[in-house]
């Protein structure tokens, strides 16, 4: 599907901006506030562990969630941690981000969307496989894939924002999903004037990302050849044909626009390694958070009923 720029619609709304719809949502979860600290701790070489950690007890769901995860079969070896220091060096300095990172989608992600149709299952799943893809597609680009990890991560932010304030303002409103590359933006430019990644930059903004990961969050509808943070925009684009190739159970979509792949030099067989290793990873995500443990798990497990997230023949990009 080949993205045009197009005039924005009439918003029914045009008196409402993204940070007074923000204001107008009250106790949003500020659990990804913790993700650039947590950054900018691993990226100096004079931080420690000891750092790490203490940042980690500042918020109690997210160290529970760690805890939980370093006593899955996965890493407790039989023995049960009780401390969060102990947990962190359990799972290893290397591992910490993307731990953290899972135990914030689980707080801020894990919720029914019901303006979009989508489950709470739905929507962690699909904001986990695009920031494996995204993360993937940086070995390709040479950008920074734990920026890029969490893009994808968060790539739907704003959602979770319209969400909760149209339940209290607009209940029974529904949107539609008009597949990848716009999905559902038309009908959000439509009701609000503005779309759900212009929403979600404004919010990053406000828990302390850079200008580099709010501008590449907003830019990732962006047709190829728009001004402003194009490239990480671009990647952030691909990932979620990526996190479409792994996660619906119809018809892969058309492949990302040729002028996108060739602005991030990559190919359509690097395409398909992307699919086929972010498949296997979010399986492995999905045992490691399981606490059954990876030896009770059925391979197939992503496949279930309700999990959204298939395991189909490997997908051919043409």
């Amino acid at each position: 599907m080949v993205m045009k720029n197009e005039p924005p619609p009439t918003p029914e709304r045009a008196s409402l901006a993204p940070a007074q719809m923000i204001r107008e949502v009250p106790n949003l979860p500020s659990a990804p506030k913790v993700l650039p600290r947590l950054k900018r701790l691993l990226l100096d070489p004079n931080s420690s562990m000891d750092d790490v950690v203490a940042l980690v007890r500042l918020d109690a769901p997210i160290a529970a969630h760690v805890l939980q995860v370093s006593n899955s079969a996965y890493f407790n070896k039989g023995l049960r941690c009780t401390d969060v220091e102990e947990a962190v060096n359990r799972v290893g300095y290397g591992l910490v981000y993307e731990l953290v990172s899972y135990a914030v989608a689980s707080q801020v992600l894990v919720r029914p969307l019901e303006v979009y149709g989508l489950g709470a299952d739905a929507i962690w799943q699909q904001s986990v496989a695009c920031a494996l893809a995204a993360e993937h597609l940086t070995r390709f680009t040479g950008d920074d894939g734990s920026l890029a990890y969490t893009l994808g991560l968060l790539h739907r932010i704003g959602m979770v924002v319209v969400n909760e304030w149209t339940l209290r303002q607009r209940r029974g409103l529904r949107l539609t999903d008009r597949g990848y590359p716009v999905e559902f933006t038309a009908d959000e430019r439509r009701v609000f004037g503005f779309d759900q990644a212009e929403l979600g930059a404004v919010l990053l903004r406000s828990w302390d990302f850079d200008a580099e990961t709010t501008g590449a969050l907003r830019a990732q509808y962006a047709p190829p050849g728009a001004a402003g943070p194009v490239r990480l925009g671009g990647l952030l684009q691909t990932a979620r044909w990526i996190r479409e190739a792994v996660c619906r159970a119809e018809a892969v979509p058309e492949p990302p626009d040729r002028q996108l792949l060739a602005s991030l030099h990559l190919t359509t067989g690097q395409l398909e390694m992307a699919v086929a290793d972010v498949r296997t990873r979010l399986g492995a995500i999905n045992t490691l958070l399981d606490e059954r443990g990876p030896e009770e798990i059925n391979p197939r497990r992503a496949a279930a009923p309700g999990r959204n997230c298939l395991v189909p023949e490997p997908v051919r990009v043409r």
